[in-house]
């Protein structure tokens, strides 16, 4: 299993960014799919779910009208896309799948939201 995450980067409160995240090794399609953050000195959030066929979708309070999730089963891709960003959503983020009971992360990529 592979997950490689990319699209982070420097970006001014208020812009956009989208993120995506290669998944590679596995049946893509029969997965659901997340993505976390994790802040400096905090834990590992959820930011947001997707089931597997796409028809299903979570997040966490604090992205709710702000972020979306989708997923490309075609392209074995999940993206996450980033509207109206803030300083606190500064984090490394994630990809995750959950396959045959094993955690399984991306490398993370770097999302800063500075003026």
């Amino acid at each position: 299993v592979q997950l490689v995450e990319s699209g982070g980067g420097l970006v001014q409160p208020g812009g956009s960014l989208r993120l995506s995240c290669a998944a590679s090794g596995f049946t893509f399609s029969s997965y659901a799919m997340s993505w976390y953050r994790q802040a400096p000195g905090k834990v590992r959030e959820l930011v947001a779910g997707i089931s597997s066929a796409g028809g299903s979708t979570n997040y966490a309070d604090s992205v709710k009208g702000r972020f979306t999730i989708s997923r490309d089963n075609a392209k074995n891709t999940v993206y996450l896309q980033m509207n109206s960003l803030k300083p606190e959503d500064t984090a490394v983020y994630y990809c995750h799948a959950y396959i045959r009971r094993t955690d399984y992360w991306g490398q993370g990529t770097q999302v800063t939201v500075s003026s």
